[in-house]
């Protein structure tokens, strides 16, 4: 497979409302509180603000939205997870920002292990301040933190 990145285009904002509205019809514990057309607005909005990577194989695969160092969304189409697309979105963002922060809900128990295998740190947790009231977490990546932590592993290996 051959995974390409690039800017969003505005074609590009019903693939990815698709998938951000699968995530919400697909996932039990998430309330089911928008159309496909919200979500497909909602994408378009972000691709118009320049926020918006997409992960492209022959098809939209997944995309990442982030407003500088705050990541809105990242999602990856469920036949397309475990393949390598998120991390690769992901190291996109983390090869143009110093600090990144994310919230996750805590009910999304993958989402937590991707986050802290990719060297996110946990800042704290809410009670559901979020549109959808689900309680969430506040992740939080730096360069720092991931050169801290590579240098340890060396450390380790020459031990």
């Amino acid at each position: 497979m051959t995974l390409y990145l690039r800017n969003a285009q505005p074609t590009d904002a019903g693939k990815l409302g698709a998938i951000l509205h699968r995530f919400e019809v697909d996932t039990p514990w998430m309330p089911k509180t928008h159309c496909e057309a919200e979500a497909i607005a909602f994408c378009g909005t972000m691709i118009d603000r320049g926020w918006v990577t997409v992960a492209l194989t022959d098809r939209v695969v997944g995309f990442l939205a982030r407003d500088g160092g705050q990541i809105c969304s990242l999602y990856v189409h469920p036949d397309m997870q475990g393949q390598g697309i998120g991390k690769a979105l992901l190291d996109n963002a983390k090869s143009t920002e110093g600090e990144l922060m994310l919230w996750t809900f805590q009910a999304n128990e993958g989402a937590q292990r991707f986050y802290l295998r990719e060297g996110f740190v946990e800042k704290r947790r809410t009670e559901g301040d979020n549109d959808e009231g689900l309680p969430d977490i506040l992740y939080r990546w730096t360069i720092a933190q991931e050169l801290q932590m590579k240098e340890a592993l060396a450390q380790e290996d020459d031990a």
